[in-house]
């Protein structure tokens, strides 16, 4: 018993040693026939690694957005059913906010704002921007933080100073590494004395949040838009605050229901208001990146099924080729087992040869692609585990038949071929 262990040990080790040296002894071959599981590891390895780093920027970006707003947007306006359009009348008003804020019990803060797009320039520096008219309630809801200087007191927000807090981008393009604070900038027409700059916040969803200024909102409202509502200030919206993600859905109904009553807008009229829950839109993202991801994942899979069917197709080859060698090695007492061992041993050597190189390779593409999509690289090592698996099976799964065909070759017939 001790012999036979002694010899089944010894016969692994050379079995191994024949299959370097036949793989080697073909070094093309054996390139060409890795290939496919190269590929197929690599396009796994980024796959998942930019799958998982979608997910981190998204999660950051839920972050920056805050996890319990909703926000209330000004509609298009109806006569006699017939749309006229985003912005040609005020559906929203400063009063609506304040109701919210004040007869919401789901709600706990309101940010009203009036948005515009407008020219902003410094002595010949301009650019076209964002201009916010915010409230004092808006720098936490929106969670902003001031780089330098400072954002409105009440007082000015009150009495409409024209004072400006001008976002990362638009002071650089208007300020470059100068100092901003002190300066004044002049918006349609008006100065505007500069007294802070926003940290930078980044892009989310396709806008860049340091692409803006923020003045009071009375000052907006008199000033750059003029008061076009009947009543009060017009707005373009206004972000609401919920305790927790557990109140959103009540806080939606009890927004909705009471705007509707404000408006008197009764079924099966529309409403003038649009209502975006934050999470709903995070939700439904990160759905749609999770289906590409499987959708990629697949593409990658079908390359690893190619891979293994090249494996297949170059080790029957081999045996056809090899066919002396193996009445040879028959003739002189190696088994029908020992040779399937031989070419199983050699279909998963270059597997995971292939699975390795294909490792390595897409650890690579990830960080490239990390880097040119500006999100984190996230390597997850199950998902590295499971790619040298999964080649070394490809290439078992692949060797079989090739295998069994040289181990069933009758010896006196391999000896007689050319």
């Amino acid at each position: 018993m001790g012999k036979h262990q002694r010899s089944t040990g010894a016969g692994w080790g050379a079995i191994l040693g024949m299959a370097w040296t036949a793989l080697n002894s073909h070094r093309l071959r054996t390139v060409l026939t890795m290939l496919g599981v190269v590929i197929g590891i690599a396009s796994v390895m980024v796959v998942t690694a930019v799958g998982q780093g979608v997910q981190a920027a998204t999660a950051r970006q839920i972050q920056n957005l805050g996890t319990n707003l909703l926000q209330i947007q000004a509609g298009s306006p109806r006569v006699r059913g017939i749309s006229q359009g985003a912005g040609n009348a005020a559906t929203l008003t400063l009063q609506d906010a304040q109701a919210v804020a004040t007869q919401a019990p789901s709600v706990q803060q309101v940010a009203p704002y009036l948005t515009r797009q407008r020219q902003v320039t410094h002595g010949s520096q301009n650019t076209l921007t964002l201009i916010n008219g915010v409230d004092g309630n808006f720098w936490e809801v929106r969670q902003f933080q001031v780089a330098t200087g400072r954002v409105f007191t009440p007082m000015e927000l009150d009495t409409a100073q024209s004072l400006v807090v001008l976002g990362a981008t638009v002071a650089r393009d208007l300020f470059g590494n100068d100092s901003p604070l002190g300066q004044r900038v002049r918006i349609q027409g008006a100065l505007y004395e500069v007294i802070g700059v926003m940290a930078v916040k980044g892009n989310t969803g396709g806008f860049d949040q340091d692409d803006q200024v923020f003045i009071p909102l009375k000052n907006m409202a008199g000033r750059i838009v003029g008061q076009n509502a009947l009543q009060g200030v017009a707005l373009s919206g206004f972000w609401v605050q919920v305790p927790n993600a557990e109140e959103m859905e009540a806080a939606q109904f009890q927004i909705t229901n009471l705007l509707r009553i404000r408006h008197q807008i009764y079924p099966p009229q529309p409403d003038d208001f649009r209502i975006n829950n934050q999470s709903d839109i995070i939700s439904a993202f990160t759905a749609i990146t999770g289906l590409l991801t499987v959708m990629v994942g697949a593409i990658a899979a079908i390359s690893l099924v190619v891979g293994g069917i090249g494996i297949a197709n170059i080790m029957l080859v081999s045996v056809v080729e090899r066919t002396r060698e193996i009445g040879i090695r028959k003739a002189v007492g190696a088994t029908g087992t020992a040779i399937l061992q031989q070419f199983l041993a050699e279909a998963v050597l270059v597997s995971l040869a292939g699975g390795g190189i294909g490792l390595a390779l897409g650890l690579g593409m990830a960080w490239t692609a990390a880097q040119m999509l500006q999100i984190p690289l996230v390597l997850v090592p199950w998902a590295m585990v499971a790619a040298l698996v999964l080649s070394a099976g490809v290439g078992l799964v692949a060797g079989v038949v090739p295998a069994q065909h040289a181990a069933r070759l009758d010896p006196i017939v391999a000896l007689r071929s050319e």
